[in-house]
């Protein structure tokens, strides 16, 4: 593998990112977007597909659902992959031609939302790709401790039981109710006690972690490196990309290989919601903007990861950041790891960059004006290249 350092740490899809002038998308896709018409309401779905998660939303609380022969049928409706709306029954049967109809006449507008749902995830998923550095925080600025506030509730005390009328006269009730109050009282000790250890093990583990972001942050490579995975780990990331680093010269370089994923791994369409019609506009991206596309993307990820670098390690002078793909030999056709590009930046070089206007940088030329080995060509195509080495 190309990977030359200690260990890999994965930058996985995440929920979070949201669809913005600033650049990033929905991580929901078509495939998660449906609507339910029935007796109940209306109801949209987004799934994103493989994760497992799963969110339903009532979107009308009045009944949208059908009426046919004085029957009321419930119906599902997605997009599919054609950007073709279908429609079906609950119990997973097409409709028919009439009650298609129908619910076309009466649900127009939500059709058309989902519709426009759906074409804006499609197409917010090139916007992610391509403008990820976007969010590249200032490398003047770093992370500042804040402290977790410890989450579990304090136990409360259970009020006595008291004896009541009738264990005025009788011993036995009284016995009773004397022992569950000492077993509630024997609980709420023990449960006391417990959070209140708990508690000062989240105090001990806050005053560690404030040791690391503050000072050993600036003295220790192993804490640097364990900061800075910790920091790209918490990144929302479009596609999955490992990352390897470790630092060298006492905290002032660091090392990073990316990864990357593959152009087959870029979206290739984008969708357009019809005047009229019942059906997206999904229209093939040319070879020449998926090039495009991927060439933005993969400069954007690296451009992204030097940026988080220099933020998270304050003491960090230079990151010499290389970037690899998997192909497959034409000789053999055997899959190998080839290095596509790889940079080297100076912290003072890097603070050139305008952050406060990242929508106008192209980190294919920005990535350029440093000092770079990368064989592209004009319509995007890569070449091998030997990355730089830490002694270079």
């Amino acid at each position: 593998m190309a990977t030359r350092f200690r260990k890999r740490i994965k930058l996985a899809p995440g929920i979070h990112l949201n669809l913005s002038g600033s650049g990033l998308s929905w991580s929901l896709g078509p495939r998660g977007a449906s609507m339910t018409f029935g007796s109940r309401g209306t109801y949209t779905n987004l799934g994103i597909p493989g994760t497992g998660l799963y969110r339903r939303e009532r979107i009308n609380t009045n009944a949208q659902s059908r009426k046919t022969d004085s029957r009321t049928i419930d119906a599902s409706v997605s997009v599919s992959d054609d950007g073709t709306i279908t429609f079906v029954g609950t119990d997973g049967q097409p409709l028919s031609a009439h009650e298609i109809k129908v619910l076309k006449e009466q649900n127009k507008d939500k059709l058309q939302d989902l519709m426009a749902q759906t074409a804006e995830e499609i197409n917010g998923h090139l916007e992610a790709l391509e403008t990820i550095h976007h969010s590249t925080p200032r490398p003047d600025l770093h992370p500042k401790f804040e402290e977790r506030p410890f989450a579990e509730p304090k136990p409360i005390r259970v009020p006595l039981q008291k004896y009541g009328f009738i264990g005025r006269f009788f011993r036995t009730t009284r016995d009773r109710i004397d022992n569950a109050n000492a077993q509630s009282y024997e609980q709420f000790r023990e449960d006391s006690e417990r959070w209140e250890a708990t508690r000062q093990l989240h105090l001990l583990e806050e005053q560690k972690r404030k040791r690391m972001l503050e000072e050993l942050v600036l003295t220790d490579t192993n804490v640097m490196e364990d900061v800075l995975d910790a920091s790209l780990q918490e990144l929302s990331w479009p596609r999955d990309t490992e990352v390897s680093a470790e630092v060298f010269k006492d905290g002032r370089v660091v090392m990073v290989d990316v990864d990357l994923p593959e152009i087959e791994d870029m979206p290739h369409r984008t969708a357009r919601v019809p005047q009229r019609g019942y059906k997206l506009s999904i229209k093939e991206l040319s070879m020449t903007r998926l090039h495009q596309l991927y060439m933005r993307h993969v400069h954007g990820a690296g451009f992204r990861i030097v940026g988080e670098v220099f933020y998270v390690l304050p003491k960090v002078e230079r990151v010499v950041l290389s970037a690899y793909t998997q192909r497959p030999d034409k000789s053999t056709g055997v899959i190998q790891d080839d290095f596509i590009y790889s940079v080297r930046v100076n912290r003072g070089e890097w603070g050139s960059i305008d952050f406060g206007n990242l929508v106008a940088v192209d980190p294919v030329d920005a990535l350029g004006t440093f000092e770079l080995r990368r064989d592209l060509s004009k319509t995007g195509v890569f070449k091998p290249i030997q990355p730089f080495q830490c002694q270079d």
